[in-house]
């Protein structure tokens, strides 16, 4: 039985398969032009798309064109689309532009340097697939062991290492093998070859079109959950883990602390130095708030200028030491030529959860708690008595 599959359709396969992708982004893009990594991604399927026309070509175009123009483009091509899942892993910056400068470079100068005085298909095959495995190397690190890779990413990232382990035995297979490794010499190896190219295409659109949604996915779920202003979770999203983060404490028997707490005097801030300067010294109170806080700890807006923090685990020693550590932090911003110093009021209700225990009654009792530190004077704590 012969397997063997007709090059230009394959290659034309390539061709068309890199025009629908261009097609689709084209009417994605129209509306997002600022947008770098699309800009990257969709000049990487131009590219790659008018190098394999000229692949197709070969016999009736000059070689300059089939083998050289064409290869060329299809180091640019690589290079953009390796840029361009960089980009939506937010792992482009100076030094990876860096290194795929000189890669591109590295890969295009040797290309025609083999042409020039060792032209052997064979050669240049295995110079071409070494050079792309080298493209790909750095994303898929990158999906491996970004901070909270999710599975797709995991599972992109394998496949990834195939085609890099698929590009080197490639690489390794034409040098040994010799002629009959050639693209347009029929037999086993060229079927295998484009039918890896083919998978490789529909690897690479596909992929990325998914990370682009999961990122896309992500997006509107922080927009959703944080507080614009402050970068802290708001008010909804803080209820709704909260609530979550009781039930488990409730279930491991182990404490909760409550933490509710505002500004000192923050209407005279806004009313002295304007609204813009009360905006700062709530981002430069969060800030240094987060700061002081595990990875499972809660902090979230309220409202206004309140602000609450769950402590799951933490007994009234251990949650007491972290508001004095809160506590004694420099409450001071700067900005245009205005100092600002000020202070907290905080109330904190420190209890072990059981079935029963609800949100709602720890939040009365942390807020008669911070009231009565302003009656306090201000500038202080109140630990409420848990009626548990």
């Amino acid at each position: 039985m012969d397997f063997f599959l007709d090059m230009k359709t394959i290659i034309l396969s390539l061709v068309v398969g890199h025009l629908f992708t261009v097609i689709l982004i084209s009417a994605y893009w129209r509306n997002h032009k600022k947008d770098a990594k699309i800009n990257a991604f969709f000049f990487a399927k131009c590219t790659q798309a008018l190098a394999w026309l000229f692949l197709a070509l070969r016999g009736g175009v000059p070689d300059a064109i089939s083998i050289s123009l064409a290869n060329s483009l299809l180091f640019v091509g690589a290079a953009l689309e390796t840029i361009a899942v960089l980009m939506l892993l937010q792992a482009f910056n100076p030094i990876t532009r860096k290194i795929y400068g000189i890669l591109t470079a590295w890969n295009m100068i040797g290309f025609h340097l083999i042409i020039l005085f060792c032209n052997a298909e064979n050669i240049r095959i295995a110079f071409a697939s070494l050079g792309t495995a080298l493209f790909i190397f750095i994303p898929t690190y990158k999906l491996f062991k970004e901070s909270g890779s999710s599975l797709l990413m995991k599972i992109i990232g394998s496949l990834y290492l195939l085609v890099i382990v698929a590009l080197l035995g490639r690489s390794v297979a034409a040098v040994l093998s010799g002629s009959s490794m050639g693209l347009f010499t029929p037999g086993l190896s060229q079927t295998l070859s484009f039918l890896s190219l083919y998978l490789v295409m529909i690897l690479g659109n596909t992929g990325y079109v998914l990370l682009l949604k999961e990122q896309s996915d992500r997006d509107l779920v922080r927009l959703a959950s944080l507080d614009d202003l402050t970068g802290v979770l708001n008010r909804r999203t803080f209820i709704y883990r909260a609530r979550k983060c009781i039930e488990l404490c409730a279930k491991r028997k182990a404490p909760i602390t409550l933490l509710l707490f505002d500004v000192d005097h923050f209407k005279q801030i806004n009313d002295t130095y304007g609204h813009v300067a009360g905006d700062y010294v709530l981002r430069d109170l969060t800030q240094k708030i987060m700061r002081q806080l595990a990875p499972d700890d809660l902090f979230g807006r309220y409202g206004g200028d309140e602000f609450a923090i769950i402590l799951p685990g933490q007994d009234e020693l251990k949650s007491s030491r972290l508001v004095e550590r809160i506590r004694e932090a420099a409450f001071e911003m700067s900005n245009a030529n205005v100092t600002v110093h000020y202070t907290l009021s905080v109330g904190m209700l420190t209890v072990v959860p059981d079935r029963q225990t609800e949100l709602e009654s720890l939040y009365l009792s942390c807020d008669k708690a911070l009231y009565q530190a302003k009656r306090n004077g201000r500038n202080g704590i109140a630990r409420a008595v848990s009626e548990a």
